[in-house]
């Protein structure tokens, strides 16, 4: 299987990891050897309730058994996604209170941008420096990190950039923006936060000028971060709220969710002016309802808050430089990239699976299931802590 998947299957990176996969239960990974591996990554985010999770299995089974795709989405009217839009905008803020479903994140941020446009009928974009907001052209558009970008240009103009964090850059979202774009965390920057209530001065700033705020809750949102959508943490209502990965409970999908009014002018003018085939598949709609109602049902929201503390508290290394991040979106800063990368390395030889960030290099990636237990999480900071002390002994 491995020859293969190097000769016949696309590659992204020069060094994949390459584990052969067997079966996944719970917090677990196995290969097809049976070692098991426990997992600190969650299918980057996505895995929420771990792997296969009977009531994810269940939901999916049981929608398989009544029908699969059977229209272009929004014509005919199907159980799942009406279901999976109304619980999305009862977690939502009031005025958020129409969902469109995707198939991916980077989808849904299409679909935010373009309905920005038409909302503001402005072509102007703001988005952060170091942000990543999906790869399609549009999504690498809004996107800043050059080195990413620049094979792929020209993408789409009329994107500026502005520090995260950064009020002085404010100034620069004027009467021609359409909309800023921000991760509510900056995700592959560094799981960097929102500091001095900066969130809430870009929306200021928006409304003062009549910008849309997109919040990017890819990562953040579906429990994650301690309350159902990140930017609670941060007292902020955006104007569209784009999300995927833990929608799922490891299904494909994505949503950009807005108000009636603005997603009703999608309908006209032109007609069809956002379609996808596949999207909000009912397979993939059941899914996410089973996932969100699990999590809400099970208390998993404020217990990610608690299991940071259960990290943090056990992983204190003099190696570890500090844990950015909230609740279960955390990232361990380590000295050098060489360090990152011997540990994640090292760690998957001993049974923990662990990842990198886009570009900070010096990062490790802790986004475990948050259905993981306490002591699953105490066992994966040993692992770190000693896979940390073997090679700085060697």
């Amino acid at each position: 299987m491995k020859s293969d998947f190097f000769k016949y299957q696309a590659q992204t990176s020069p060094h994949p990891l390459a584990l052969e996969i067997s079966h996944a239960n719970g917090s677990y990974i196995y290969d097809s050897s049976g070692k098991e591996y426990l997992d600190f990554v969650a299918g980057v985010s996505a895995n929420s309730l771990g792997h296969n999770h009977p009531k994810v299995t269940n939901a999916i089974k049981n929608q398989l058994e009544k029908y699969s795709h059977v229209m272009v989405y929004g014509e005919f009217i199907q159980q799942s996604q009406v279901d999976l839009c109304k619980l999305l905008v009862q977690k939502s803020p009031k005025s958020l209170n129409s969902v469109y479903i995707t198939n991916s994140g980077t989808e849904a941020t299409e679909g935010a941008l373009k309905l920005a446009k038409r909302v503001t009928n402005r072509f102007e974009v703001i988005a952060a420096k170091n942000s990543y907001h999906g790869n399609t052209m549009g999504s690498m558009s809004v996107s800043g990190v050059e080195k990413q970008n620049a094979a792929f240009r020209p993408l789409i103009p009329g994107t500026k950039f502005i520090g995260f964090n950064n009020e002085d850059d404010l100034k620069k979202i004027t009467h021609r923006t359409a909309a800023v774009i921000l991760e509510t965390i900056q995700g592959g920057a560094g799981f960097i936060e929102p500091k001095n209530d900066y969130l809430l001065k870009v929306k200021k700033q928006c409304n003062d000028v009549g910008a849309l705020l997109i919040l990017d809750e890819i990562q953040t949102g579906i429990g994650r971060t301690g309350f159902f959508w990140g930017f609670e943490n941060y007292n902020v209502t955006p104007d569209i709220i784009i999300t995927g990965k833990g929608l799922g409970g490891g299904m494909p999908i994505g949503a950009f969710i807005a108000s009636f009014n603005m997603m009703n002018l999608l309908k006209n003018n032109p007609k069809l002016g956002h379609i996808s085939t596949f999207a909000g598949h009912p397979v993939m709609a059941a899914a996410g309802l089973a996932t969100i109602r699990e999590i809400s049902s099970k208390n998993l929201i404020s217990e990610s808050l608690r299991k940071e503390k259960i990290i943090r508290k056990n992983l204190q290394h003099k190696a570890i430089k500090e844990i950015r991040g909230k609740g279960l979106m955390l990232s361990a800063i380590v000295e050098t990239p060489e360090l990152a990368a011997k540990i994640i390395h090292k760690c998957l030889e001993n049974g923990l699976i662990l990842f990198f960030l886009l570009f900070e290099n010096r990062a490790i990636r802790i986004t475990p299931p948050l259905t993981i237990s306490d002591t699953e999480l105490k066992k994966g900071c040993a692992i770190i802590k000693q896979a940390i002390d073997t090679i700085k002994n060697s």
